[in-house]
Parts: structure tokens; C-alpha cells; sequence
């Protein structure tokens, strides 16, 4: 699977005001801490690859709590990126699976060498529109984004790349102002950076 996606730096308040405009389905809120990896093999800064462990915490949407059962729920999963495959967006191959516990997952990537080499926190709620997922993002250290994503297999990436750049349009965003550096990138870059 390749996930396409565009992000863009934004005004999260205004961004929620237009979905609700649009009447987008909102699927609720997550906390997550992203943990990326080193390989001892290669240089994903080099190769433009990641691996990383997301902790996520869910909380669930107003409907959801009025329903027997909706309460927070907290999971975890591990995740390979390729990397980027055009110069437009930040659509790349993925693959992602459920882990039943992200330290013993965390233990089994450290026992082949892989080390810990940052920690991105963020807020997020996300949106379903017009076929797309959109996603607003508080990040820890790095301010307000929109994501607009969607998974497709390879022979669909340029149709559903056109539909994400419609969707950002309708949000009242550039997708001229889009960003294809990770948040991990841009908070190591930040990271390289003099204090004023």
C-alpha cells in the first residue's frame, strides 16, 4: 500500500470551523508518541526511510462515550516508511501492524541494534472527507498542521494525490505551501539550530 499525503502548517481553529461547513465526520482524538529508530545497517536519513513505534491513546468522539463502552483506549503499533516516491507530496510505501506491547516491541528492535533516535509528540482529531482522511495536528515543539491523506496501491497514487490537493482547496489552504519533511525532520532540524 502507498499512502498519499499532503500536509500543510495551519490555523487549527479555522481549519475545524470550514469541516464543520463541509460536514466532515468526525472520528475523534488521539494522543500519540512517536519513537523512531536508527538502523545499524543504514542510514534511514540517507535512504529516507523510518521505523517507529506509535503509543497511541483514543479518545473517543461524543457519540461514542453516550454508547455503552466508549472510553479511551490505548494501543500500539510498529511501522516501516519507504521512501518518498514523487516530488509533489509525501506519498511513500507503508506498512504497519498492531503490537500487544510497544516496550517488549521496542526490547525485540534494541536485541537487532536498532536504537532510539527521537520522540515526536503530538495532538491529533481527525476527519473523514470526501474519501479522505483529514487530520489536524498540535505537535510538541513544532505548532499547527492539516494532513490530508489516503492508502491506495501503486497504479492509484497520481488520482488520489489530484483528489488530496481538491480537499485542501476546499479547506481554504494552499497546497502550494505543502511540506514534505516529516515532523521527526522538522524537529530535528530545529534541533540544529542556534538559539537566538
Amino acid at each position: 500500500m502507498y499512502e498519499v499525503e499532503l500536509k500543510v502548517r495551519a490555523d487549527l481553529d479555522r481549519v475545524r470551523d470550514r469541516l464543520d461547513e463541509l460536514d466532515a465526520e468526525g472520528r475523534g482524538s488521539v494522543e500519540q508518541r512517536d519513537t523512531y529508530y536508527d538502523a545499524p545497517h543504514r542510514e534511514f536519513a540517507e535512504t529516507d526511510e523510518a521505523l517507529r513505534i506509535r503509543r497511541e491513546r483514543t479518545s473517543p468522539t461524543r457519540d461514542d462515550r453516550s454508547r455503552e463502552g466508549g472510553k479511551a483506549e490505548e494501543t500500539a503499533r510498529v511501522t516501516y516508511k519507504g521512501p518518498l516516491v514523487d516530488d509533489a507530496s509525501k506519498t511513500r510505501e507503508e506498512h504497519e501492524t498492531a503490537v500487544g506491547d510497544d516496550g517488549e516491541a521496542a526490547e525485540i528492535l534494541r536485541g537487532l541494534g536498532f536504537k532510539p533516535a527521537a520522540a515526536v509528540e503530538k495532538r491529533r482529531t481527525i476527519y473523514d472527507l470526501d474519501g479522505y482522511t483529514v487530520v489536524l495536528d498540535d505537535v510538541t515543539d513544532l505548532g499547527e498542521f492539516v494532513e490530508v491523506e489516503r492508502e491506495v496501491s501503486e497504479g492509484a497514487v497520481d488520482e488520489a494525490r489530484e483528489g488530496a490537493v481538491d480537499v485542501l482547496r476546499s479547506l481554504g489552504l494552499d497546497p502550494d505551501d505543502g511540506i514534505r519533511t516529516s515532523y521527526l525532520g522538522l524537529l530535528l532540524a530545529r534541533a540544529d539550530q542556534p538559539d537566538d
